[in-house]
């Protein structure tokens, strides 16, 4: 059920947390069709300096973007989603999503993003995003 506007406040925050396991960016190859070398194969990914098999960026920014729809209720609400990849991340990593509403006004709420591994890396930066309720 999607929120009601009255009930968000500046300050409010939520997160959620998800684990690659290790088919997540061949799931993600099959899905969407990316099947470049980084995401599928160890040794391309070591022999470019990654160290392995790194996830898609837009698999992690789909990790971000339910977060944010899964806190307001209803993917409909979402009207606006930016970030910048900052970070490879790799299997085994789990990704955290910190949202925090930074603004309401009228019936759109304003929301600070911050998606970091496990270690404390911030894997998508700059991150916003912009419900309507």
């Amino acid at each position: 059920m999607a929120k009601n506007i009255k009930d968000i406040t500046v300050g409010e925050s939520f997160s959620a947390s998800e684990e690659v396991d290790k088919y997540r960016a061949i799931y993600y190859a099959g899905a969407s069709g990316d099947f470049n070398p980084i995401h599928i194969d160890p040794e391309i990914g070591k022999m470019v300096g990654l160290g392995g098999v790194i996830l898609h960026g837009l698999c992690t920014f789909g990790f971000m973007t339910k977060t944010v729809t899964d806190w307001a209720g209803d993917p409909g609400t979402l009207k606006r989603i930016k970030c910048r990849f900052a970070r490879p991340v790799h299997l085994g990593d789990t990704i955290t999503t910190s949202g925090t509403v930074s603004k309401v006004q009228g019936n759109r709420v304003s929301i600070d993003l911050k998606v970091m591994s496990q270690e404390g890396v911030e894997v998508l930066a700059m991150a916003t995003a912009e419900v309507e309720l």
